[in-house]
């Protein structure tokens, strides 16, 4: 018992009195540390001190304070937003015939474009001061999904403009002069702008782009200025072959030391007229034969004034900053409005094909490896139309959340393209013949743009989720890398002192309250509602505990080889982004009053992100490298195993029912999709045939209980049983009549377009020759 005492006194001395446990602990270990510190070049330390830390800091630090969740405002468009949804925005989708434009004319009608400068759709971010709309980003979202159900080229158009770009840009570092001549001209269209940063050799790896600014004299305007002579060779820019002002993003050099005597100043942005001397337009690619815009841009030695630096000459060399900070519009607004806008026009037009649609008397959507399929469709667009709401929602709250924004791009995009797949497959035939009536294959062609665009989805799950989220949302991490890199070695002991105690007591924390926690399945987790969500509050909590606790062990056994082990870290992102789902998911049905008729949806979605945190953690535990490590992690977080599962079969066909009833449920799963009133427009048609068949489901049962009593014979056609069912008294003239009309539209919106021999080579030679004559 003395012996046992004798040791805890001596250990309450070691860690209790400051300077024996910087000496005999902290020391040793802050060594250590400098040593295992994953090398980190300027470029992803700006990369790491970007943008803020929001909900995903409390999903990361196992401690997820419901209430807040829930404390975060419904985002919701303000009068003047939905006047310009209600008014500008279906005007402009009357005007839009996407078969025309993808196959025939390969750009947007003249008129779309002067309509789209005339009204401000290119100027959704841009302040009203400068002519601007200045609309949220919710509404910029909302109605970038809204124009995408229609024509996916036209909503590439509109978004990129409103994304990462010259305007954007400009708003937050332009000088006052900058923003004073430019902002109002690509307000009112008078401007058209691109934004350059990738080239043949500097894709991901935007720190290594060898486009070159070199600082010199020159003359400009007549007179001999301080300048730049650049050099760049940029490609996949979008706008690029229509834009009248290119932002562009090089590195820049000072040899001669005429700034001062850094000689390497850094990425830097600046704004160039395309009609400056020296700057080639390129010619124009054709992405996954979408019509939107996008080619190339080349310069050799052009000069250009300092002042066309975005933000003038202070701001040479920051430029990646200033990017890094600015991609939350595309990666939480533009490209999760896309995603969102595909499970929309699929869920609405699936569901309703699936009930025209007949094989063996019945409508394929009773067939249950149907009803999977639109199980999954019809979970995912709930979760999509979640995340789409609270990651905009966030950067409407003054936030800048860049690893929300990597969750929301990289998920966001993969689960659409597991929704238009399965949409495909349930059209069959319909879905992969082209023509004006085909609906869904250019959202098919065009899902691999939003995979690819703004760092490609292999880059951002691998290396941006969980690498920048371990690093920004641990409650230390961050800080004890910036105490490491201190000059001031003294100084930097002494920081890193206080807070090694602080992790150790974090992560001590994490270990025993991960135990307690698996040893009780959370059962005894709090959770902020009562009733059938409690259960995913609890679950969520335990997972949130069992990601902090990996992570520490990750970071404290691989160190810097942890940023190599990109599926050991990607597994623990997907993780953090299922943590991040889910809650967005919960959110959206607590905001929007527990409807009773979303719970399938909500089931189905949270099972499922259970289910994936599972595979995620038992993959992690499998392919760590220290496996006495894994397994004992392992037992703590999951003591009795990984029985997580995907949603039960009930649950599924509750939700694929659900898309094949017409009502209020169905209006606002998929109340982004645009339905147009005109008679030949493709997803009018088959939304009429479905509504037609729902209303005639009465009379169809009189005729089948006729059947049944053998008045009626069975497997006739349909004439025939008509003329029948008349002439036995079980139908008036008035229900057979209203069972033709419904037929007649069920083939129409079963057809699928045709081509006369020779129709569609003649029109590629008329379309060639019209170009040719231009």
């Amino acid at each position: 018992m003395s012996v046992l005492l004798i040791i805890l006194v001596v250990l309450a001395v070691i860690l209790g009195v400051a300077d024996i446990r910087r000496n005999l602990i902290t020391k040793p270990v802050f060594e250590i540390f400098k040593k295992i510190l994953p090398p980190m070049s300027s470029t992803e330390r700006e990369a790491m001190e970007a943008g803020s830390i929001w909900w995903e800091g409390e999903l990361f630090r196992g401690k997820p304070q419901w209430n807040t969740l829930h404390g975060y405002a419904k985002p919701a468009l303000s009068e003047e937003e939905q006047a310009f949804l209600d008014n500008q925005v279906v005007t402009l989708l009357k005007m839009l015939d996407d078969h025309k434009i993808v196959h025939e004319d390969k750009d947007l009608p003249k008129e779309v474009w002067q309509y789209l400068r005339k009204e401000g759709f290119f100027a959704m971010i841009i302040p009203k001061a400068y002519g601007g709309l200045e609309f949220s980003a919710i509404a910029n979202s909302t109605i970038v999904s809204r124009i995408s159900t229609r024509s996916l080229s036209t909503a590439v158009t509109v978004m990129v403009p409103n994304s990462l770009g010259p305007g954007e840009l400009l708003m937050h570092y332009g000088t006052q002069a900058q923003k004073n001549y430019w902002l109002p001209r690509l307000a009112d269209g008078t401007d058209v702008p691109c934004f350059a940063l990738t080239g043949p050799e500097a894709g991901s790896d935007a720190g290594a782009i060898p486009d070159t600014g070199i600082v010199c004299k020159g003359m400009h305007e007549g007179k001999e200025v301080l300048g730049l002579k650049l050099s760049w060779d940029k490609r996949y820019i979008t706008l690029a072959p229509v834009a009248t002002v290119l932002g562009l993003a090089f590195k820049m050099y000072d040899p001669d030391g005429l700034l001062g005597d850094k000689k390497e100043l850094g990425i830097t942005c600046a704004l160039i007229p395309t009609s400056h001397e020296g700057v080639q337009v390129g010619d124009r690619h054709f992405p996954v034969a979408m019509a939107f815009m996008n080619g190339t841009t080349k310069g050799e030695d052009v000069f250009i004034p300092l002042d066309w630096i975005i933000g003038g000459p202070d701001y040479a060399g920051r430029g990646w900053r200033m990017l890094v900070e600015c991609l939350s519009a595309g990666r939480g607004i533009s490209l999760p409005a896309l995603a969102t806008a595909t499970a929309h026009l699929s869920a609405r037009t699936t569901g309703a094909y699936a009930a025209v649609r007949k094989q063996f008397g019945l409508s394929i959507g009773k067939f249950e490896g149907i009803q999977e399929a639109m199980g999954r469709i019809g979970g995912l667009t709930y979760t999509l139309e979640a995340m789409r709401s609270m990651t905009a929602g966030a950067i409407d709250l003054g936030e800048s959340p860049s690893v929300v924004t990597a969750i929301a791009k990289y998920h966001m995009t993969e689960m659409s393209r597991e929704v238009i797949n399965d949409a495909m497959d349930i059209h069959a035939g319909k879905g992969v013949q082209l023509g004006p009536k085909n609906y869904l294959a250019h959202q098919y062609f065009g899902t691999p743009v939003a995979i690819t665009v703004e760092g490609a989805n292999i880059l951002t799950r691998n290396l941006m989720i969980f690498g920048q989220g371990a690093t920004r949302c641990h409650p230390y991490v961050f800080a004890e890398m910036e105490a490491a890199a201190n000059i001031d070695a003294e100084q930097g002991l002494k920081e890193f002192d206080g807070l090694l105690v602080r992790h150790v007591g974090f992560a001590m924390g994490n270990f025993f309250g991960s135990l307690f926690q698996g040893l009780t399945v959370g059962a005894f987790n709090s959770a902020p509602v009562s009733g059938e969500t409690a259960t995913y509050y609890k679950q969520l909590s335990r997972m949130s505990r069992g990601l902090a606790l990996c992570a520490d062990f990750s970071m404290l056994i691989l160190g810097g080889d942890l940023k190599r082990k990109e599926m050991i870290s990607a597994r623990l992102g997907d993780v953090l982004s299922q943590l991040y789902i889910a809650s967005a998911v919960l959110r959206r049905y607590e905001s929007d009053g527990r409807q009773v008729a979303d719970l399938p949806f909500v089931h189905y979605a949270l099972q499922r992100c259970l289910f994936r945190i599972g595979v995620a953690f038992d993959g992690f535990f499998q392919n760590f490298p220290n496996r006495i490590v894994a397994h004992l992690v392992k037992r703590v977080v999951f003591p009795f195993g990984i029985h997580y599962q995907m949603p039960q079969d009930e649950i599924t066909q509750q939700v694929s029912d659900s898309l094949m009833q017409p009502g209020v449920m169905r209006d606002r799963l998929t109340h982004l999709c645009y339905i147009g009133d005109k008679e030949d427009d493709p997803v009018g048609m088959v939304e009429k045939a479905f509504l037609a068949m729902f209303d005639s489901v009465p009379v169809e049962k009189k005729i089948l209980a006729a059947q049944k009593d053998k008045r009626v014979p069975r497997k006739l056609p349909l004439a025939q049983t008509l003329e029948l069912a008349l002439k036995e008294g079980v139908i008036s003239e008035h229900e057979a009549e209203q069972l033709k009309r419904t037929d007649n539209l069920r083939r129409i919106a079963l057809s699928v377009d045709d081509f006369a021999p020779g129709e569609l080579e003649g029109s590629a030679k008329q379309n060639k020759k019209e170009k040719s004559v231009a």
